[in-house]
C-alpha cells in the first residue's frame, strides 16, 4: 500500500537526525521527509492514475489539470511535522481521493509509529487495520473529552483559537492539542476522542480524517453547521460523535 511506503521513508529519516526548513514562519516547517515522502506517494498515485489531479501539501497541484481531471487526490506526507521533527511519535500519512468538488470518497491515515491504519470508503463504514471502527456514545459535553489545534500565524493573528479553547476548558472533562489533525479527526472515529476543532486547515490536512470520522458515525461541519468546509482552502472544521455536535457549535458561536 502506498500509504505503508510512504510511512517506511518516514521511519528511515525518524531514526535520523532531522534537520528542519522554515515555511511560512519560524512555527511551520518543513524536514526532507516531507517532501521525499510526498514525492513517493504522488509518483505512485500517477502510474496507477495518470488523468487524476493531485493536490500535495509540498508539491502542489500535478497531473492531469484540475479543470478536467475526473477525480482529484489530496496528499499530506506528514501531518504533524512539527511532533515529527521533535522526535515525538505522533503523526501520520494522509492521503484522500475527492469529487472536483471536493467530496471525499475514499480516505487514508497511516501513523507509522503505530503501524495504524485507519481507512474508509465513502458509504461503505470507517476501519482501523481492518476492523470496523465507531464514534463514542457520550451524550453531553461535561463528560466530553475534546482536542483541537492552534493556526500558525498564533503569534501576530487574534483570531488564534485561544478564545475557543478557554471557552471549552470548563464545560468539557478534557481538553488535549496532539499537533495533527488527521489523526484527531480518525481518533474522532476511533472512539479515542469524543470530538475536535479547529480553523485554517487545508484540505490535504483533513480530507481523509473528516471522511473516517463521518463513516465511523461522526459529524463533520464548519463553525455555522455548514456540511461542506472543505470547499475552503483554510477552513474551520467541528467533528463529534454527532450527540455532542449541537452543544459544540455553541459553544465555538459564544466567543
Amino acid at each position: 500500500m502506498i500509504a505503508r511506503g510512504a510511512g517506511e521513508i518516514i521511519m528511515q529519516h525518524f531514526a535520523a537526525p532531522i534537520p528542519t526548513t522554515l515555511k511560512s514562519s519560524r512555527t511551520d516547517i518543513v524536514t526532507a521527509a516531507d517532501t521525499e515522502a510526498e514525492a513517493y506517494v504522488v509518483r505512485e498515485l500517477l502510474a496507477r492514475f495518470p488523468h487524476h489531479h493531485i493536490v500535495g501539501e509540498e508539491g502542489g497541484g500535478q497531473g492531469a489539470p484540475a479543470v478536467s481531471a475526473p477525480y482529484h487526490w489530496f496528499v499530506d506526507p506528514i501531518d504533524g511535522t512539527v511532533n515529527f521533527a521533535s522526535k515525538l511519535p505522533h503523526f501520520c500519512t494522509s492521503i484522500a481521493l475527492a469529487t472536483p468538488d471536493r467530496e471525499p470518497l475514499l480516505g487514508v491515515v497511516f501513523d507509522p509509529t503505530r503501524g495504524e491504519l485507519f481507512t474508509a470508503v465513502y458509504g461503505a463504514g470507517a476501519f482501523l487495520n481492518g476492523q470496523p471502527i465507531r464514534v463514542t456514545q457520550t451524550a453531553e459535553l461535561i463528560d466530553a473529552v475534546v482536542t483541537s489545534g492552534f493556526p500558525y500565524d498564533k503569534q501576530t493573528n487574534p483570531d488564534n483559537n485561544l478564545k475557543e479553547w478557554t471557552a471549552f476548558l470548563t464545560r468539557i472533562r478534557g481538553e488535549r492539542r496532539l499537533g495533527s489533525a488527521a489523526l484527531d479527526l480518525s481518533y474522532v472515529g476511533a472512539g479515542r476522542l469524543d470530538g475536535y476543532w479547529e480553523k485554517d486547515l487545508k484540505p490535504w490536512d483533513v480530507m481523509a480524517g473528516m471522511l473516517i470520522a463521518r463513516e465511523a458515525g461522526g459529524t463533520v461541519t464548519d463553525y455555522q453547521g455548514d456540511s461542506h468546509p472543505q470547499r475552503l482552502d483554510r477552513g474551520r472544521y467541528v467533528a463529534s460523535n454527532g450527540k455532542l455536535h449541537h452543544e459544540m457549535l455553541q459553544v465555538l458561536q459564544s466567543v
